[in-house]
Order: C-alpha cells, then structure tokens, then sequence
C-alpha cells in the first residue's frame, strides 16, 4: 500500500516513514501543504497522513481541497490539538481519523492499516478467501490451515488484489499502489511475484486477464 506523508518537520516525517515501512507501506514525503496538494492530486495513494500546521498551505486547507474536489483518499490527520471542537470540526471537513500529538507508533500503523481495509470496504484485519486467509497486521498468509511463507513483495501484491477481489487490476494500478516515487523496478518485477505466488499458494489464486490485468475472485 502506498502512503503520502505530509510533515514539515524532518525529523518527524523521516521517523514517520520508517514506521511504515516496517509495516509494508510505500511511503513518499512531502514538506509543505502545496507540494502535499501536488502530489495527492497526481498519484493514486491509498492513504494521506496530513499534519495541520505546514508552510504554503495549511493541512486543514489542503483537505478541504481534496475533498472538494472529489478526492475520497483516506486522511489521517497528525495534529497537537486536542480540543473536541477542532477535532469535530476536522471530522466534518472530510478526515477520516485523526491522531494526537506526540503518538505511539503501534497506534499510528494500527490506524493507517484500518484505514486502508475500511476503504476496500473490509473491516476485520483477517481476509478470508476460500481455503486462503490473509492476516493483514501480521503479514502472514495460510492455505487449507498450512502457513505459507511470502516475500514482503509477494505479499503486498497479494493484500493489494485480495482487497480488490472480484476486479481485474492493472499492471500499472498495482506498480502505482505499490511503490514510492523514489523506487525503480524491473519491468518484470509484477510477473516474477505473481509467478512467486501461484508457486507457493496454487495456479488457481492469482488469474491473469491477458491485456488487462490480474484478479483475485471474490
């Protein structure tokens, strides 16, 4: 899953960042409120972690701007205010959570992977598919009650179409969602995790809809 972060402090951002990605998120980072708009509006995160106070546009005005302009990313604002008027009104201006300052990491990954599944329009942090279950928080995947042991990029790719299930994803949907701006791939790195997975879970798991995609039936 890809996060966008928008913090101005670097320390905070940076510490940010590496929770995350211990967790199997992508993450990108931006500094200031414009540069947060930019890049919001032009990549398909699944996930915005919003700070308030930003240089060159506030944070509260930079959700205003998604959401005005029809973008349902999840936001999670980070925010030192504590008061239930500003939380309420925070609420009502489209975030979807938010966080106060300073936090425990655990709690940040726990609402971020929350988040994400509510969505996809799953709320239990277990997918059950067939004889297949997928523990998000966990990272760990058993078939007909055998764990199985993924890649961390097998399993991203398989909790990014397992959330999807029932639609064909895209080649480039799936790269989109799951690596950061600072990232390279090879230009077959989708087919060596998807071989990956049909070698380990079964053929039948990951199908390939040749010109369009991949999919994982509901």
């Amino acid at each position: 899953m890809r996060v966008l972060i928008v913090e101005d402090e670097e320390d905070l951002a940076s510490a940010v960042k590496r929770l995350l990605a211990d967790a199997g998120f992508s993450a990108d980072v931006a500094y200031d409120g414009e540069e947060g708009l930019y890049l919001a509006l032009e990549t398909p995160y699944d996930l915005v972690v919003l700070d308030l106070m930003l240089p060159r546009l506030q944070g509260e005005r930079l959700l205003g701007e998604l959401r005005a302009r029809d973008q349902h990313v999840p936001v999670l604002i980070l925010t030192a205010r504590d008061a239930v008027t500003d939380r309420v009104r925070l609420l009502d201006s489209g975030a979807d959570d938010y966080l106060i300052k300073p936090f425990e990491g655990a709690e940040l990954v726990s609402r971020c992977r929350a988040l994400v599944r509510r969505a996809s329009g799953q709320s239990a942090p277990v997918l059950v598919i067939g004889e297949m279950e997928i523990d998000m928080p966990r990272r760990r995947v058993r078939r007909a009650g055998v764990d199985i042991a993924l890649t961390p990029r097998e399993f991203h790719v398989l909790e990014y179409l397992a959330l999807h299930r029932g639609r064909v994803v895209s080649r480039s949907e799936l790269l989109d969602h799951l690596y950061g701006e600072a990232e390279e791939t090879m230009s077959n790195v989708l087919e060596v995790f998807v071989a990956g997975l049909r070698r380990k879970l079964g053929a039948d798991v990951v199908q390939t809809r040749r010109g369009h995609g991949y999919i994982v039936e509901a």
